[in-house]
């Protein structure tokens, strides 16, 4: 498959570019024919098929194009330009290959008659069940432009939450690696160098073989240490696809005394910024519940939030339908109380949000604080103990000679 730059002529009369996917220029041509456009230039795009090499395509959108697209559709709406001439802009400035092939088929679904939510919903890998009825929601209500901005900005808040969390693990990641390092080089170089001063030593100290039988422990066994680590790490992401190991998982995470409480902070901000969004734009109390739930990655908040949902519909107070899940504080439940009374329960979910959003922050600024020295510390420790240990084997090996 190749992709081709063209240039033709709607039925309105309107000139649009774009690109296209197909096996030949024919196809091409007989695909922009069917979508009634009359081409009037049709090339290679040898920037894309660089791209298309064996085993390197990138076929996932990424949240920073998802996010590009979808704020760049909502400023093109507002300028007045109608939907598939948008998206026809958007083809023709893209770059990344997964992005070109989505805006294809949008493309092709749209001027083939479909809704523009269910041309969204044709790609479930890419736009989750909030996203799609957002669309449906914007296309029914005729507020369409409106949609799209609150979701860019969902998006961005997203984004930038997901920077937040490689911020907190890449730091502490870099420095463990580093302390990883200097001690298989200690075991694997330093040793076995000054091991040599031992060869003709009787009664060695208890520390000094201890030592020596580690360093040559790693030598012969680092190798299928790192495989037993590697088929562990394997072995738990294929156990991780099963419901019931997953559901222990989550629970075991969250009752980590550190870890938990920023997993949970993580599922707070994204269940709190969907509800915001979703009865900010007009979304039943009911649907929003259901659909901000889609959003979690814990199954065990997932299934306690569908209880609440189960309750809701029957009657019971928001507020008190959610006091069994741990996603929202006494203080939030207290605020949702009086968001319910005024009837404007959007504002205190961005609220708690935003709230939950600095509190992430204030542990990822304490994480990395906390975890250099200590992992500094570490390392310190285990070189610096090698190193005591063979001072004073060596001083014990005079001793013996002497």
């Amino acid at each position: 498959m190749s992709f081709y730059k063209y240039e033709a002529y709607d039925k309105m009369g309107a000139k649009i570019f774009g690109e296209i996917e197909a096996n030949s220029v024919e196809k091409a041509s007989q695909e922009l024919h069917k979508q009634n456009l009359v081409v009037v230039s049709l090339k290679v795009a040898v920037s894309r098929k660089s791209f298309n090499l064996p085993g390197l395509e990138n076929k996932k959108v990424s949240l920073k194009s998802l996010e590009f697209i979808t704020s760049e559709i909502a400023l093109l709406l507002r300028s007045g330009v109608k939907f598939d001439r948008g998206l026809s802009i958007l083809l023709k400035g893209a770059s990344e290959p997964a992005l070109v092939s989505l805006l294809n088929d949008l493309s092709k679904d749209v001027k083939a008659g479909k809704s523009i939510g269910d041309s969204f919903a044709n790609h479930p890998d890419v736009f989750d069940a909030l996203y799609i009825s957002m669309i449906r929601l914007g296309e029914a209500s005729g507020k369409l432009q409106d949609v799209f901005f609150r979701l860019s900005a969902d998006l961005k808040f997203k984004r930038s939450l997901q920077q937040k969390i490689i911020q907190a693990l890449t730091y502490p990641s870099v420095i463990l690696f580093v302390c990883i390092g200097a001690i298989l080089f200690v075991f694997n170089y330093i040793v076995p160098q000054m091991a040599g001063l031992f060869d003709n030593a009787t009664n060695l100290p208890v520390y000094t073989a201890i030592l020596l039988g580690l360093s040559e422990w790693f030598i012969n066994y680092q190798f299928y240490l790192a495989v037993a680590i590697a088929i562990s790490i394997f072995a738990l992401m294929r156990a991780y696809k099963s419901k019931d190991f997953q559901r222990k998982s989550d629970e075991f995470i969250l009752g980590l005394p550190l870890v938990g409480n920023a997993f949970l902070l993580v599922e707070r901000i994204r269940f709190n910024s969907s509800m915001a969004m979703m009865l900010g734009s007009g979304v039943s109390l009911v649907q929003a519940l259901t659909l901000s739930s889609a959003t979690l990655k814990n199954e065990q908040i997932v299934r306690l939030l569908r209880t609440s949902v189960s309750k809701v519909k029957q009657g019971d107070k928001l507020s008190t339908a959610l006091s069994s899940v741990p996603l929202l504080t006494d203080f939030n439940l207290s605020m949702l109380e009086v968001g319910e009374e005024s009837g404007e329960l959007a504002p205190v979910f961005d609220e708690i949000s935003e709230r939950s959003r600095t509190d992430f922050e204030t542990w990822v600024q304490t994480l990395t604080s906390m975890i250099e020295p200590l992992l500094i510390l570490f390392m310190g420790a285990i070189v610096g103990s090698v190193v005591v240990v063979m001072l004073l084997s060596i001083i014990s090996t005079n001793d013996i000679a002497i």
